[in-house]
């Protein structure tokens, strides 16, 4: 039943865009809509 499953759901992956800006992801810098957001002291 799980390799039927992920069968289906494999149609529905698609690759990543920009895995350039994989490693800023990973470190939790914010994008939004596609441009990062440099964080400002207060």
């Amino acid at each position: 039943m799980v390799f039927r499953l992920m069968k289906s759901a494999k149609k529905k992956w698609r690759k990543i865009n920009g895995p350039n800006r994989l490693p800023d992801v990973i470190q939790g810098i914010e994008f939004k809509d596609g441009i990062k957001q440099l964080q400002t002291a207060a």
